[in-house]
């Protein structure tokens, strides 16, 4: 029996790459997402975007609001395709009153990072962020820069 490869990232469907240069993020937690059968068929096309997207909580539920799923072009003309339209996220019960609690008190946001597959399910990645201020973004900025003349600086030595 032979295991089969997998490529990282390669079950990714969208990222939010604007969520980690916003947002601190203190804990990540992996949802289920309540679908269509036209969504289902366009993320599996990778027409999906959730980079303006965030959780909403109502009636003791919580919601993916803003994410876009663009229906295909050969999607049947009897089902109404809102690619805006709120979906339900799947979470248990301890789960939803976390984050609802520290959504409430703490003054948490809770952010969509990345939506991928799971074996057959989409799966996606939500997480409990705090907003960065604009000094907090020049020092990423800063770090990420020195690392790359750090490396840059080690290869050039190396090759003496």
């Amino acid at each position: 029996m032979t295991k089969k490869k997998i490529k990282p990232g390669s079950n990714t469907i969208a990222l939010n790459k604007r969520a980690r240069h916003d947002y601190f993020i203190e804990e990540e937690i992996e949802a289920g997402l309540s679908l269509q059968g036209w969504e289902v068929k366009s993320m599996r096309a990778g027409k999906a975007n959730i980079s303006d997207s965030y959780i909403i909580f109502r009636d003791g539920e919580a919601y993916l609001f803003g994410a876009t799923i663009q229906p295909l072009s050969v999607a049947s003309t009897h089902v109404v395709c809102d690619p805006t339209r709120t979906r339900k996220l799947l979470l248990n019960q301890r789960e939803l009153a976390s984050l609802f609690g520290k959504s409430n008190r703490d003054g948490y946001t809770i952010i969509a990072l990345s939506l991928y597959w799971k074996n057959a399910w989409a799966k996606i990645k939500i997480g409990l962020a705090k907003g960065k201020q604009q000094h907090d973004k020049r020092n990423d900025i800063k770090d990420r820069e020195w690392k790359t003349q750090k490396e840059r600086i080690m290869k050039n030595a190396n090759r003496g």
